[in-house]
């Protein structure tokens, strides 16, 4: 018996993505794409980016919008705001975003301080560095 808990145990520990409700808030600010990788393993390295993506998440709702950074601090964006529900499922944290014409989810991979990790529904996965302005 004590082996089959252990077992349970150890198999629940290994699925579950590790991170919690409380890990969400650490999307909030400004994130820059690195790499992309697709599914036949393709890889494409990104040196320097001319927007960054700014996520501002309270009580698992917020959004998402693209900035451009100027030399002066300030940032040129647009209206365009992709609003974001967080949803935790089947130990899996779902992106859920929407916008007036379309709507779709990333599922993320990992999130730490400073690395964010998501896969869109064509297994894309999207790697970024948080960016400190």
């Amino acid at each position: 018996m004590k082996k089959i808990v252990l077992f349970l145990l150890v198999s629940l520990a290994v699925s579950c993505s590790g991170i919690e409700p409380k890990d969400i808030e650490l999307l909030n600010g400004y994130w820059e794409i690195h790499k992309v990788e697709i599914p036949s393993g393709e890889k494409k390295e990104y040196k320097v980016n001319e927007s960054v993506d700014y996520f501002e998440i309270a009580d698992l709702k917020g959004f998402r919008k693209k900035l451009v950074p100027q030399m002066d601090g300030t940032f040129l964006t647009n209206e365009v705001q992709e609003n974001i529900t967080v949803e935790f499922k089947d130990d899996k944290v779902i992106l859920h975003y929407k916008t007036n014409y379309a709507s779709w989810d990333e599922e993320v991979i990992s999130l730490t301080d400073k690395e964010l990790v998501v896969k869109n529904q064509q297994d894309i996965k999207y790697f970024y560095t948080k960016k400190q302005f």
